[in-house]
């Protein structure tokens, strides 16, 4: 009886309601309405601000949105011809983020420096700027990039949150190395292998990041 009455309750339990969140749509947005609420699988409210430079170009762009706590990840990465900057602000109660404002991202060099490609040339010097205090050197099967990151970005989980975001598996292996020119620079890309630091025209700045992470993690 005991047993019988106890499956009683559990089934009749009320479910618990979804996680509400401000909406304001970014990149990788999920809610398309102000006020949304969450599917289940995402339990925290974000506030994120996002930097990007090509060049001479600068774009920003904020967003707030329902997000899994996992993909809370502040970060940045350059590759000497584009910059990445990224700061996310996460919080678990209904509406949290309303009142959150977004962050002012400047990128501030640093004393770091580490070594890029400029087309066919992986020896040009990059000064790293904010946080980034890590050299690193991403190869794939037909690129390669070198330049500065923060130490997120050389965290294990990093790809894993990159692919979760872009829907693709991680292909592209990242080193990281703490000394300066640190990143095994060598004059010349190996045959096959491609540098993604060619120029790019600034009107496609904005195409940038989703670009650069399909190519990462395709």
């Amino acid at each position: 009886m005991f047993l019988f009455t106890l499956v009683l309750v559990v089934l009749f339990l009320p479910e618990a309601d979804n996680l509400k969140c401000k909406c304001e749509p970014g990149q990788y947005g999920t809610c398309a309405k102000e006020i949304t609420e969450c599917p289940s699988k995402y339990d925290c409210c974000s506030v994120t601000s996002q930097l990007y430079y090509l060049g001479g170009a600068k774009s920003k762009r904020n967003s707030k949105d329902c997000i899994m706590s996992e993909l809370c990840v502040n970060y940045s990465i350059s590759y000497g011809a584009y910059r990445i900057v990224q700061n996310t602000k996460c919080c678990s109660e209904d509406l949290c983020n309303a009142q959150i404002n977004y962050t002012k991202l400047v990128s501030t060099p640093n004393r770091k420096k580490c070594f890029s490609c400029d087309e066919e040339n992986c020896m040009k010097t990059l000064k790293c700027a904010r946080d980034e205090n890590y050299c690193v050197d991403v190869k794939g099967e037909r690129f390669m990039m070198k330049g500065c990151a923060s130490k997120s970005v050389c965290s294990d989980n990093f790809s894993l949150v990159m692919s979760q975001l872009t829907s693709r598996p991680p292909v592209a292996k990242i080193s990281c190395c703490r000394g300066n020119y640190c990143n095994s620079a060598s004059s010349t890309i190996s045959p096959g292998s491609k540098s993604s630091a060619s120029s790019t025209s600034p009107t496609l700045l904005l195409l940038l990041v989703p670009l650069l992470f399909s190519i990462l993690f395709s």
